[in-house]
């Protein structure tokens, strides 16, 4: 019975980062090699990266790629490994797989399906390949095949999925099946999403059962450039059954998943379900053979590790829990940032950001150990005291509360509560003289003395931007990143000064809704991620009304009072803007939701959703940058784009009118 080992790797890598990618990759290649594995696959785009954006569009990034393969080849000895590059084929760039055995290149498999929808803007860099076509390439003045390729290597066929191709209903694996494939690699960049794994899962065991074969699936690792998060989570199957799956957002830099196949079974299994009436068909595509025979497993498979939290009743709250936390370690580390300042009001939203930096250290920690977790981060190298997460943290983040005399103790002592329990700096001071000192001058500018009966929305802004100067101060002392604070629905209306709330080099929490975000900070205060358990601190944010504190405390000042309910400001938002309804259709889906709220006061919020939607695409072009977490992302930059200026939905706004004047 022939067996193989196979592996699947994740690993974490950074566009252009030529040397760090390699060494990544060679460590990766190593681990499998110690491990007994005879095919290892790298995932897409493993040697450049795949956040190059307008990069791939030089002649340099596909050059070099080319020099880091040949580099790579050598690692590969005795061995089968796929590794992914750009490649270009008679002018045009296409998205290839290099395949080397036993360090000698074998030919390259073209990705046919691009990803364009989403983050993902694919076709702007790489052409989608043919089925059926083949060419050939000219590296180092030797010709190798590229194109749609079927590897036969000592007698085992091996093809090819990159990524998309295995997501769409005509997957070249029926056709490589067809060709009486042994084993389909899928190296892939799927980024993350809640609920995105069960997918993967479904096609990898779906795809090993209707072509009979064994299927290797691996990923990115991590933040790779900026605002996509990849979770790793490489699985293996055969014959329909999965046989291993890895850990998913994981701090290492690389994960190497291993699971031993049946080549014998897998053929037998496609014999016996063949139907004897019809002749076998041919694969249309290339043909390159290999005469190397991959190793045979002599020692027993290593067991992945368990998946501690995978399947957990609160799965979304632990997928957030984890996948920002490893968003803001890879962007802290790979900006070469000092540190991290929050601007921390007490409230919600900076409370959740605070938070999500001290999981970052208590993860971080558990996974990697003290000494790797510091020696990856540049802000506390060569710390030798920080051994608990809160002593990191108390290095890494300093919190600021910014009073005014709008100001309340609630908010005070929940900032400073939430500060000391996550072991953070915590500093405070009033910036009321700074306000005032504004309003007196635009005052005697105006001629007239700015009031809250005439000026209220100028008087609350100023109170935010007045907070700005000075955090962005503190960041500056050290070298740190300034982490803005506003979330999605917020700015779905624009409920966020330019310049206060919004002051950042990144924004953790700018793609997730704050109906959302006050669940998970609930969760957080009482249960916690698996392994962590809950911050019960988090008690003193989670008792207060959200409130901006900006108007006179007699006021009572509400977000909610402001705006509306946050659950319906959402619902509105994921009818209006991800599911592209029109106000009376937006009004017509909510309303049987909504059985409670009157016809009249459900319209006027749609009517407030997207006349502030309009109006304020502005502002969601100069936000800071933010992790992607789900399809409901409103940045403008990799996911949902308007118009700054536009006509507002008049029209359709007044149909909506009339319909509710005729009810």
């Amino acid at each position: 019975m022939q067996k193989l080992r196979l592996a699947a790797v994740a690993v974490n890598q950074t566009p252009l980062d030529w040397d760090g990618n390699a060494r990544r990759i060679r460590a990766a290649i190593a681990e499998s090699r110690a491990a007994g594995a005879a095919v290892v696959c790298l995932p897409e785009l493993c040697i450049t990266g795949y956040g190059c954006e307008d990069a791939f569009l030089s002649t340099g990034v596909p050059e070099t790629a080319l020099d880091m393969l040949a580099e790579l080849l050598p690692d590969t000895a005795g061995l089968i490994v796929a590794l992914g590059m750009p490649l270009v084929v008679d002018g045009p760039l296409y998205n290839a797989a290099a395949l080397a055995c036993d360090g000698q290149l074998l030919g390259f498999a073209l990705k046919q399906h691009l990803a364009g929808d989403g983050i993902h803007y694919e076709p702007r860099w790489f052409r989608k390949w043919p089925a059926a076509r083949t060419a050939t390439v000219t590296v180092a003045g030797q010709q190798y095949p590229a194109g749609d390729l079927l590897f036969h290597c000592g007698g085992v066929k091996i093809g090819f999925e990159i990524c998309r191709d295995a997501w769409v209903a005509d997957r070249p694996g029926s056709r490589l099946a067809a060709g009486g494939a042994d084993i389909i690699l899928n190296p892939s960049a799927s980024h993350f999403a809640f609920a995105k794994q069960e997918v993967r899962r479904r096609f990898v065991l779906e795809g090993s059962r209707t072509f009979n074969a064994s299927f290797v699936y691996c990923n990115l690792l991590g933040n790779e450039a900026g605002r996509a998060i990849f979770d790793g989570g490489t699985l293996i199957a055969s014959a329909g059954k999965t046989i291993a799956e890895g850990p998913r957002l994981s701090f290492a830099e690389h994960v190497v998943t291993l699971a031993d196949v049946s080549v014998t079974a897998t053929r037998r299994l496609r014999a016996a379900l063949s139907e004897p009436s019809r002749a076998p068909e041919p694969f249309d595509g290339g043909i390159v053979q290999c005469d190397f025979y991959a190793p045979v497993p002599t020692t027993p498979c290593p067991a992945p590790p368990p998946l501690v939290w995978e399947g957990h009743p609160a799965a979304k709250e632990e997928e957030f829990a984890r996948a920002v936390p490893l968003a803001l370690f890879d962007y802290l580390r790979k900006s070469r940032a000092g540190g991290l300042v929050v601007s921390l009001s007490g409230g919600a939203d900076s409370s959740a950001v605070a938070t999500l930096a001290w999981l970052m250290a208590k993860l971080g920690l558990e996974e990697l150990g003290r000494d790797e977790f510091i020696a990856r981060l540049p802000a506390i190298r060569g710390l030798s005291d920080a051994i608990t997460a809160e002593e990191v943290v108390g290095r890494i983040l300093a919190c600021v509360y910014q009073a005014t005399r709008n100001s309340g103790d609630v908010t005070r002592n929940a900032a400073a509560a939430v500060a000391t329990a996550i072991g953070a700096q915590f500093h405070e001071w009033n910036v009321d003289d700074m306000v005032d000192g504004y309003v007196a001058t635009v005052s005697q500018a105006a001629g007239r003395q700015l009031t809250w009966e005439s000026d209220d929305l100028a008087l609350q802004n100023i109170q935010a931007r007045a907070r700005g100067p000075a955090a962005w101060l503190m960041a500056n002392l050290t070298g740190s990143l300034l982490l803005a604070t506003s979330n999605r629905s917020e700015a779905a209306v624009g409920y966020a000064t330019m310049d206060g709330d919004t002051c950042g080099g990144l924004a953790p929490i700018a793609g997730i809704d704050k109906a959302f975000l006050l669940h998970w900070l609930q969760w957080m205060e009482t249960t916690g991620p698996a392994g962590v358990g809950p911050l019960p601190a988090l008690a003193a944010v989670n008792a207060q009304q959200p409130t901006a504190e900006l108007r006179p405390p007699a006021e009572g000042q509400t977000d909610e009072g402001d705006l509306m309910p946050y659950p319906v400001l959402d619902a509105i938002e994921r009818a209006a803007i991800r599911d592209k309804l029109m106000p009376l259709e937006v009004f017509e889906t909510l309303a049987p939701e909504l059985p409670k709220v009157s016809a009249r006061q459900l319209a006027a919020w749609i009517e407030r959703f997207f006349r502030l939607w309009c109006r304020n695409q502005w502002k969601r072009e100069r936000f800071a940058p933010a992790f992607h977490v789900d399809d409901e992302n409103l940045d403008p930059k990799t996911w949902c784009r308007f118009p700054i200026l536009s006509g507002g939905f008049e029209r359709e706004l007044a149909e909506l009118r009339d319909h509710i004047a005729k009810l």
